[in-house]
């Protein structure tokens, strides 16, 4: 009979969503929009910032002090030569300096590498050069887990936490209330109703905007899929929160804003936080949009597989069980 139920509310919650074609075409057409936007708009891949990985303590290389102190050049440290290398090959970044060994990587390719081998070799530094080749990441490849983690995002928080403050405030959850459904059978049905319509709506924008984009891809698609379901169930679970107490509308929807525009300036969605100061980096950390949009963005540019992924996969998870036993164990049916 609780299955019963359970279907009864999902098949309810999936007609109301449907038959509202204008929820239904914003959230196809504004990622869709935003990817065309970007790609025609940085097509050139102009840049006029230079980035340089920097590995080491730059003291250890007598004269590099000049070009440390050069205008218009982002020095951006780096963990590891491993993980660095495969930036250059793709235009990331325009130059890497090892300055324990004395060496530095460009791409034979790029203009902007070519440029900081003259001004580095203008110094008295003592490096030695290697090459690397690889095509160009375009920003619209770069931007594209962004735009569609955001349409996520505003579709999880509004599309379940609004919707069921809705129901509380319009008497919907009290006539529910007089009936057999328990609230796990009612919230879990809302969950599994946006998990499924925003997996279908997230694969079908993807998939029309690759067909006429071409996004770079370098990992597997199966694991960018479970990235995407495991995120999106993250991102309605947070929803519940807010939805487990609140009768407002109003304050309902003031809540979910401070809630997901600290975490689209934060998470990464228009631009890197490489760079940033280290509290900015750690704070983003707590926002599960940040740990989908870095785990999409390893599989596509960096064809990272399922084994570097999972501690991201792991922290969504464990966010989710957290975000899911809070809102259940306060929710209120008036």
């Amino acid at each position: 009979m609780g299955f019963r139920r359970f279907l009864a509310v999902l098949s309810a919650r999936n007609l109301e969503f449907l038959r509202d074609r204008s929820a239904l075409s914003w959230n196809i057409v504004l990622p869709v929009l935003i990817v065309f936007g970007f790609a025609f708009a940085f097509s050139t891949g102009g840049q006029t910032l230079f980035k340089v990985g920097l590995f080491g303590q730059p003291q250890q290389v007598p004269g590099i002090e000049r070009f440390l102190h050069l205008k218009h050049i982002q020095f951006i440290p780096v963990e590891s030569i491993a993980s660095a290398i495969p930036k250059v090959e793709r235009h990331q970044l325009d130059m890497l300096l090892e300055t324990a060994s004395g060496s530095y990587w460009i791409n034979d390719q790029s203009a902007n590498g070519y440029l900081l081998e003259q001004l580095l070799a203008g110094g008295e530094n003592r490096f030695h050069k290697q090459t690397v080749s690889g095509e160009a990441i375009r920003y619209v490849d770069w931007l594209i887990p962004g735009v569609l983690g955001m349409n996520i995002m505003f579709s999880a928080l509004f599309g379940v936490g609004y919707v069921i403050v809705r129901y509380r405030k319009n008497g919907v959850l009290k006539r529910l209330k007089a009936t057999p459904l328990t609230a796990f059978e009612f919230l879990s049905a809302q969950v599994v109703s946006r998990l499924w319509l925003i997996v279908a709506v997230t694969t079908l924008v993807y998939t029309g905007t690759n067909l006429l984009v071409g996004f770079r891809m370098y990992g597997s698609y199966l694991t960018l899929f479970l990235v995407l379901v495991i995120g999106t169930f993250s991102m309605i679970c947070l929803s519940l929160i807010i939805a487990a107490r609140l009768s407002s509308e109003e304050t309902a929807n003031g809540l979910l804003n401070m809630i997901s525009w600290p975490m689209m300036l934060l998470s990464g969605v228009w631009f890197s936080l490489e760079g940033s100061p280290e509290i900015i980096r750690q704070a983003a950390q707590i926002f599960p949009l940040t740990h989908m949009i870095e785990a999409a963005r390893a599989i596509m540019i960096d064809g990272a597989g399922l084994w570097d992924i999972a501690p991201r996969l792991l922290i969504m998870l464990a966010m989710s069980v957290l975000f899911m036993t809070i809102g259940a164990r306060s929710f209120k049916w008036e």
